[in-house]
């Protein structure tokens, strides 16, 4: 409630301070709205979306995951023009410049909740807010994203391999929704100018976290019940509580590395029947072996762009060192867990 009513006060502050942010809609994404969040929900991903008619897309790198955005002639958005940069790509960075300083203004005229934005992070598509909730905080990442209404690129392919697992149907319906591009700087780049964009299915992951099963009455009210979503909980809790014992080690991982193993793993297992919700510690187990398995090839392919390895090969120590923990968890009965 608290979340929604300060995000509500800024989505309308910033639809009228800039009319290039006039069209902007929220939504809601990440592990609270796919209801896969563990421990208190005290982290919310809120994306601000924003409508874009076409757009050209230009690989920015080998990943097929960034992109450098340019204009068709005469573009609808004569709004966004003023965000290009001197080669006429559109800059992230400018554009969340400007949101953030909207933001910074409008979060002093919230009443009775105390919010601040927090330092800018370098990188970070993220402009993240903390709201005073005594006795805790609660932190808000606001991520803006471009809507394309046009076909998904090349480099996405061969991805979504889920035909055996939610369906041909499924698959084609996904492929027609709109493109997402987030705000993201590409850390490869010689010279970071800030006008990189990332591809992002968050809204394609939520729709098949709330809709998993192979059977269409999977976890349904009076369907058989699955573990997958348990399954994702654990993974992700246990990355959480050994980032917490390891911090320097393990800062290169996040919950994403979990969910895209996850993901590879239903496809792996596509049937219901291979879920069943009393196998929990058995499907937990499956899933965490494939994703050791990955950390020790240091391949771990990105499960829309599969060109894209989510776990570079410059990172291997670390990579070995979170197999070597998670092993020796599995072998000892997860005291992770008990601690």
């Amino acid at each position: 409630t608290l979340v929604n009513q300060v995000v509500s006060h800024l989505v309308q502050a910033i639809r009228s301070k800039d009319g290039a942010f006039s069209s902007i809609e929220r939504q809601s994404a990440g592990s609270y709205y796919e209801r896969v969040k563990i421990s208190e929900p005290n982290e919310f991903d809120i994306m601000l979306v924003m409508p874009v008619a076409r757009i050209q897309l230009d690989e920015a790198d080998d990943t097929g995951a960034y992109y450098y955005l340019e204009f068709k002639r005469n573009p609808k958005e004569k709004y966004l023009l003023k965000f290009l940069d001197e080669d006429g790509k559109l800059s992230a960075f400018k554009m969340l410049q400007a949101l953030r300083e909207i933001i910074k203004q409008e979060v002093k005229n919230i009443k009775n909740v105390e919010v601040t934005v927090t330092r800018k992070k370098a990188g970070s598509p993220a402009i993240t807010l903390q709201i005073k909730n005594p006795p805790s905080e609660v932190s808000v990442d606001i991520i803006l994203t471009l809507e394309v209404q046009q076909s998904w690129p090349p480099s996405t392919q061969g991805g979504l391999k889920i035909e055996q697992w939610l369906g041909t149907k499924v698959k084609r319906q996904f492929r027609f929704k709109s493109l997402y591009l987030v705000a993201k700087q590409n850390k490869r780049e010689k010279i970071l100018r800030g006008n990189t964009w990332r591809l992002s299915f968050s809204h394609i992951e939520k729709a098949m976290m709330n809709n998993h099963g192979n059977s269409k009455t999977c976890c349904e009210a009076d369907g058989p019940k699955c573990c997958r979503k348990g399954c994702l909980k654990l993974l992700k809790y246990l990355l959480e509580q050994l980032k917490m014992k390891h911090p320097k080690e393990l800062e290169k991982f996040c919950s994403y590395h979990v969910k895209t193993a996850f993901f590879h793993s239903c496809v792996m297992w596509p049937n219901d029947s291979d879920w069943h919700l009393g196998d929990l510690d058995h499907c937990f187990q499956k899933c965490l072996g494939y994703f050791v398995d990955c950390l020790q090839k240091s391949q771990l392919p990105h499960f829309f762009i599969p060109q894209y390895n989510l776990l570079s090969p410059e990172d291997k120590a670390s990579h070995h060192f979170l197999s070597r923990q998670i092993s020796r968890e599995l072998n000892n009965r997860f005291p992770v867990f008990q601690e």
